[in-house]
């Protein structure tokens, strides 16, 4: 009987209620009211427009997102002319608000730290906001230490806040659910009546389901809460078009959900009909923002397909999914893994092989390990390199010595061919030769097979070298960082943030290289336009605006000499903004690495304050020109500094 429900009543139930609910809603909804966004606009007061703003649920109905973005940056445009520092916190974080609702998580992170970071001059109600908008954006970005920093912010404020969200997006299931239960008691949200036990149930269900090993368990609390939303839509009555929408997008969540614990059940056909109306009821609730839950139900649908080896179907849910523009981070990876397979399924291997490429730089960069355990794997596979550089040669050698053997055997070959005309013997011996010589040439061919696999093993082995000498890095970075954050003196937080950027220079050089399909050089254009961008965000908090001019395409170096022009430039682009634009904040810096034939000419300039005239006495002492020297010197060059230019000017030629 159990089976039977889970296949056909929620179809059924669905249709009854709606029908149902849409005739109780006509009496309510006969003249329909303005939408949020004019009602919006027609207030005056900026504070009720921030409150009308967060407080109304269903506010993209009628007027997408994008519309509201568009309007909020025009209103924060136009404050920004107007130098309102007052206004512009409102606009901002209601902007933030919508960056999140449309998958923007880049732009939202970044305007929430700008944000943040003046938080001492914000108002409260807006701090209040913005806390718990950053929470959600860190959450989708996979941000766990910024998300945790910022519970600790609300929990500063005397919030209620809740610890079991982070622990499930870290895979704690188990966790989540027991500080779920401590913060919520199931006798304390029956008071709340049948639409809020049901939202708790489900919960409850989807932490069970996400554990892994208790989907039956899931199941039967999704059934009750499956019940409980009934009973509230069907008897209890609703009373706004805008419940109803809530009401039959939990609905909804639960039947997907029920569906989730099928497909990891592997009853992939009867996950379609409840992963079906999960998609049905977000679509519906998401209409004009981001469609999260319906992007992760039509990769569960797209997953049921390829096990049911429906391809085409399959194929038109990934679609769908790439289709929406931004794939949200939590669910890209199973997107990238799906959509491999299902070209696999179709035959077409180089477009699976992109696709699986994609998801393993994806989950190598999510890869967090210990660090000696990374120092082992690093000496293990330098060890794995030696060997497989003694087996090429020892392979190398029979090679050779086999070529040298099928040229005699050809040869006798030959002059058995000869002696055919004189002995009906040499034929024999002629077979005998020719059948060896085809042996000698399948097992070159099969040792040559293996040379070319063991040269596509070792690329593999020194990818993973850079990539772990570029992870054991930014573990270096990090400790530097937090050792900064426990000093107390300027001056050696200072010296600490220095060797950071130094260490994430060298750092950046090995991602590049793992990432290119040449090991051996890098491509200096993406390489200095990756690592000035890094120096730049760190001062763009500070309110420079300052404009970096590149010039380095079709400049490849290898590893040794792009090291040193990454250091070299981490210290010249650091003290222009530290000192060439320390007062208005503002100009213009212009790099420039050229292959001239046999030599690459380097060039520094900036349009700032220029160098001081004792500039010749005073740098004798800086750490940073000395660095700078040492590493011309080390390229086998000279630095020329011109002293008498408007700006700061520093070039040099090396080989």
């Amino acid at each position: 009987m159990r089976t039977h429900f889970l296949h056909t009543k929620p179809l059924l139930v669905l249709l009854g209620i709606t029908l149902l609910t849409l005739g109780r809603l006509h009496a309510v909804t006969q003249d329909p009211p303005a939408d949020a966004y004019t009602t919006f606009l027609n207030l005056e007061d900026t504070e009720e427009r921030f409150d009308y703003f967060f407080n109304k649920r269903q506010k993209y109905q009628g007027i997408s997102a994008y519309r509201w973005k568009e309007k909020l940056e025009d209103i924060i445009s136009k404050i920004n002319i107007a130098d309102d520092p007052l206004s512009r916190p409102y606009y901002e974080t209601m902007l933030c608000q919508v960056y999140f609702d449309l998958g923007a998580f880049e732009k939202g992170a970044y305007l929430a730290d700008k944000l943040l970071a003046d938080e001492a001059n914000l108002d409260l109600e807006v701090k209040r906001r913005l806390l718990k908008v950053a929470d959600g954006i860190y959450a989708e970005m996979q941000l766990y230490e910024k998300q945790l920093e910022v519970r600790k912010a609300q929990e500063r404020l005397g919030e209620k806040t809740e610890l079991y969200t982070v622990y499930e997006k870290m895979g704690l299931h188990r966790h989540a659910l027991t500080d779920y239960e401590i913060r919520y008691p199931l006798d304390s949200v029956k008071t709340e009546g049948n639409f809020a036990l049901a939202a708790y149930h489900r919960k409850r269900a989807d932490f069970k389901r996400q554990d892994g090993r208790l989907n039956l368990t899931a199941i039967k609390e999704y059934e009750t809460a499956l019940a409980l939303i009934d009973e509230y839509i069907n008897i209890q009555g609703i009373s706004s078009e805008e419940e109803f929408r809530e009401a039959i997008f939990l609905r909804g969540q639960i039947l997907g959900g029920i569906g989730k614990c099928m497909l990891n059940l592997g009853k992939y056909r009867g996950a379609i009909t409840y992963l079906e109306q999960g998609v049905s009821s977000g679509r519906n609730y998401e209409r004009g923002k981001f469609p999260y839950y319906t992007a992760e139900y039509w990769t569960d649908l797209a997953e049921c397909y390829l096990k049911e080896r429906d391809l085409e179907i399959a194929g038109k849910y990934l679609d769908s999914v790439g289709g929406i523009g931004t794939v949200s981070p939590s669910n890209k990876f199973r997107y990238y893994h799906l959509r491999a397979d299902h070209l696999l399924g179709l035959g077409e291997v180089e477009k699976a092989a992109v696709y699986l490429r994609r998801y393993s730089n994806g989950r190598d960069s999510l890869e967090k390990s210990v660090m000696d355990k990374q120092l082992l794997g690093q000496y293990a596979a330098f060890d794995m390199d030696q060997q497989t550089k003694r087996k090429l040669e020892r392979q190398r050698i029979d090679l050779e010595h086999n070529k040298n053997e099928i040229l005699e055997r050809e040869k006798i070959i030959y002059l058995s061919i000869v002696a055919l005309l004189f002995s009906l013997l040499c034929v024999v011996a002629l077979i005998v030769a020719y059948m060896k010589s085809v042996r000698n040439k399948k097992l070159i061919e099969e040792q040559k097979q293996f040379i070319e696999d063991s040269l596509v093993e070792k690329d593999s082995l020194l990818k993973e070298i850079h990539h772990r000498v570029k992870n054991n890095l930014q573990m270096v970075s990090s400790l530097l960082n937090l050792q900064s954050k426990n000093t107390r003196s300027r001056a050696a937080i200072n010296a600490l943030e220095e060797g950071q950027r130094r260490v994430k220079a060298m750092a950046l050089i090995h991602q590049k290289l793992y990432q290119n399909d040449d090991l051996s050089v890098i491509e200096m254009q993406e390489y200095i336009e990756s690592l000035v961008a890094s120096i730049h965000s760190v001062f763009k908090k500070e309110g420079y605006q300052t404009n970096i001019h590149i010039a380095a395409e079709k400049t490849k170096l290898d590893v040794d000499r792009a090291i040193p022009i990454g250091l070299i430039l981490n210290e010249l682009v650091s003290n222009s903004f530290k000192y060439a634009f320390a007062e208005n904040k503002e100009g213009n810096i212009y790099i420039t690495l050229q292959n001239k034939g046999e030599e690459y000419a380097f060039e520094y300039k900036d349009d700032g304050k220029g160098l001081p005239d004792d500039f010749e006495q005073t740098s004798i002492g800086s750490m940073g020109l000395r660095l700078i020297r040492r590493l011309a010197n080390q390229l086998r060059s000279n630095l020329q500094i011109d002293t008498e230019a408007s700006g700061a000017r520093f070039w040099f030629n090396f080989g």
